[in-house]
């Protein structure tokens, strides 16, 4: 598979600026026989707003950089696979791959990711996820934001926010150096050092992923015609974080993160090579100044370029060994480019303002499925009222509206308002009510292909969201049982969908009916032991289209269970989860009904703790999971029904050294 010069360029630098430290960082912890502490940099106003809108009524999962190396994860999309309750994420095609992903019920693009707060969906198409080239590497943690949250967020959070968060700055000099291997023939190498040099804070990232994958559907499933048969995947990222702070209130940060990545896409059927092949870069620069307790502000700009090309070759059906190209090197791709400033004053005691403005500019085409090059700017202004301790401690509240005016379709106005009030210490209550909206896609808005037509005039999708949950702690001698029941509603309104015109072309439009969202949550974990915590979820949910049939590949119930193990000394840990998915339909073949199995471990060889031996064992029972798709057979062209399996049983093992 091919590498871009600025991916080799990025990777190779992160490795060696991690080696060149190394020696002066494992001198210092030798020298006290034990890692240093980690300092991490105080949060500003962007970083903490999560943490903020949970305080006053918002529910958050946080994910992190520990979790995701107690799994021994490669990729963001298997990390989050059976760690977020109400998330169900099925990777089609293993490690790196495209995913069916719902939360709390909503569709594949009502969830919005962001990276580091900078929004990274695909700008084409709302289904394609930006799943299968984010390296598990690099993250600090994630955040998972549920329900409507289109106030701060903007289009497509409507049943919530996944943002991933990089490696934060520190004061002292850390970082480690990964190597892997898993049984799909796949090879991971990672490495990453941070901290600080004459008054900059410095963060260095890279990886490199690479495997031959594993053959994605059923041997009966294959015609002859499909030569290539294992989906591979080659992934390569690098990035840096720069950060200077003039004053103890005034900061500057910076980030660059370049990946250079061939995703394999494969059929039962004709295929001898099939490739997107990717170049991702994405920058953003911020300014935080904290003018004083009552008055805090940031600035920050962004740019986001998503270049791919596409290459097909098909295996000849009418002359044996020749091959047809039917993509070659074909362009699709988006570059996105805004900026946002938000506000935070506290002009009277108990009461937090903020006000904020977002400018987005994105263009884009797509030379395979045929979208026309096009531009669209977005701008919006927003604002919220907040209440805090010095209102009161036991009951916190928030309000907010947000204007949003696109060039390419119609304005829409959105507000939000929660809740969170503390009963007692060990019982509370959150409430978020409101609504968001979905822009429409540049698909949606410019498609010119011979059997799909884009609609300029169409309306943005709105939604309107309850969230509501109960939860807390019930005492068991020292130590706790944490629980939370959670409910969910959502109405999404003005659909983006296709009718066929009398030329027999589907044509995008706003049509009638709703997408009807019900369904609950219920999260509980404990401590087992000392050493011993258990946790569990069990989400249950409906979300029919105008139609009232269940929308297809959203299951009806999921759930998940884990246990983790960690001696009194932490030299050594392991963990179990099951992830399992009810009933879910696909062009309405029911499939589902399944529950995935997966086991981890890991140990410090020294004890100081810098050497980690871990291994994880995917769908330990190797458990026959996918869903349906469509094949065309080599004779005829008839169709016939296939299956997708999921990802197999796969060992991974991985040596990280930490300094």
């Amino acid at each position: 598979m091919s590498s871009s010069k600025p991916a080799r360029w990025a990777a190779s630098a992160v490795v060696v600026g991690a080696a060149g430290l190394i020696h002066s960082g494992t001198a210092a912890a030798q020298d006290k026989g034990e890692i240093e502490e980690v300092t991490v940099v105080s949060k500003r106003l962007e970083e903490s707003l999560p943490q903020q809108l949970a305080t006053s009524g918002s529910r958050v999962t946080v994910i992190t950089s520990e979790d995701i190396k107690k799994g021994g994860y490669n990729d963001l999309g298997t990390a989050l696979q059976s760690s977020v309750p109400g998330l169900y994420l099925n990777m089609i095609g293993g490690q790196f791959s495209y995913a069916d992903v719902s939360l709390n019920g909503g569709r594949a693009g009502d969830v919005l990711w962001l990276v580091d707060g900078v929004r990274v969906n695909n700008r084409l198409y709302s289904g394609t996820l930006p799943l299968d080239t984010l390296p598990a590497h690099m993250i600090d943690r994630v955040e998972v934001l549920e329900g409507g949250q289109g106030l701060f967020y903007g289009t497509q959070a409507i049943s919530g926010v996944v943002n991933v968060v990089t490696k934060e700055f520190t004061d002292t000099t850390n970082g480690e150096v990964a190597l892997g291997y898993d049984t799909d023939e796949g090879k991971h190498a990672s490495a990453y050092v941070r901290g600080a040099l004459a008054g900059n804070h410095l963060v260095l990232f890279g990886s490199v992923d690479d495997g031959d994958g594993y053959q994605p559907f059923r041997n009966q499933d294959y015609q002859r015609s499909a030569t290539d048969r294992n989906r591979g995947y080659d992934v390569k990222s690098g990035g840096i974080k720069f950060m200077r702070e003039f004053t103890d209130d005034v900061r500057f940060t910076a980030s660059y993160t370049h990946t250079d990545a061939d995703i394999q896409l494969l059929y039962p059927m004709w295929v001898n090579k099939n490739v997107n092949s990717r170049d991702e870069e994405l920058v953003s620069a911020k300014l935080d100044w904290k003018v004083s307790d009552s008055v805090d502000f940031y600035v920050k700009g962004y740019y986001h370029d998503w270049d791919t090309h596409y290459t097909t070759l098909f295996n000849s059906l009418t002359t044996p060994g020749e091959v047809d190209v039917d993509s070659d090197n074909l362009f699709w791709g988006f570059n996105d480019k805004g900026a946002n400033a938000l506000l935070r004053l506290k002009l009277n005691p108990g009461y937090e303002y903020y006000l904020g403005y977002d400018v987005q500019q994105y263009s884009g085409k797509d030379e395979v499925l045929l979208i026309a090059q096009h531009e669209e700017k977005t701008q919006a202004v927003f604002g919220q009222v907040r209440t805090d301790d010095e209102w009161s401690k036991t009951l916190h509240l928030s309000a907010g509206l947000r204007y949003n005016k696109p060039s390419e379709a119609d304005a829409s106005t959105i507000w939000t308002a929660t809740a969170k009030y503390h009963v007692n210490e060990n019982l509370f209550l959150t409430g978020l009510v409101g609504t968001s909206f979905k822009l429409p896609t540049a698909e949606e808005l410019y498609a010119i292909d011979p059997f799909e037509l884009g609609n300029p005039d169409l309306k943005p999708e709105s939604s309107r969201n309850l969230n509501v949950s109960i939860g807390g702690t019930l005492p068991a001698g020292l130590r706790a049982f944490n629980w939370e029941l959670i409910g969910f509603v959502a109405n999404v309104t003005d659909l983006i969908s296709t009718e066929t015109n009398d030329d027999g072309v589907d044509v995008f439009l706003n049509v009638p009916g709703k997408v009807k969202v019900r369904g609950g949550t219920f999260v509980v974990s404990a401590p087992v032991g000392d050493t011993l915590t258990a946790r569990a979820s069990f989400t249950r949910s409906s979300t029919e289209g105008p139609n009232g049939v269940q929308i297809s590949r959203i299951p009806t119930s999921t759930g998940q269970a884990g246990l983790d193990y960690r001696n009194s000394e932490g030299r050594f840990g392991a963990s179990a989860s099951l992830n399992y998915v009810g009933d879910v339909k696909s062009s309405g073949i029911e499939y589902g009904k399944y529950a995935v199995f997966d086991a981890s471990t890991y140990f410090f060889v020294d004890d100081q703790k810098h050497h980690r031996i871990s291994l994880h064992l995917y769908n330990a029972l190797d458990k026959d999971y996918g869903r349906p798709a469509t094949g065309f057979r080599d004779s005829d062209d008839s169709s016939y029904s296939v299956r997708n399996v999921g990802q197999p049983r796969m060992l991974l093992g991985r040596y990280t050294f930490s300094f």
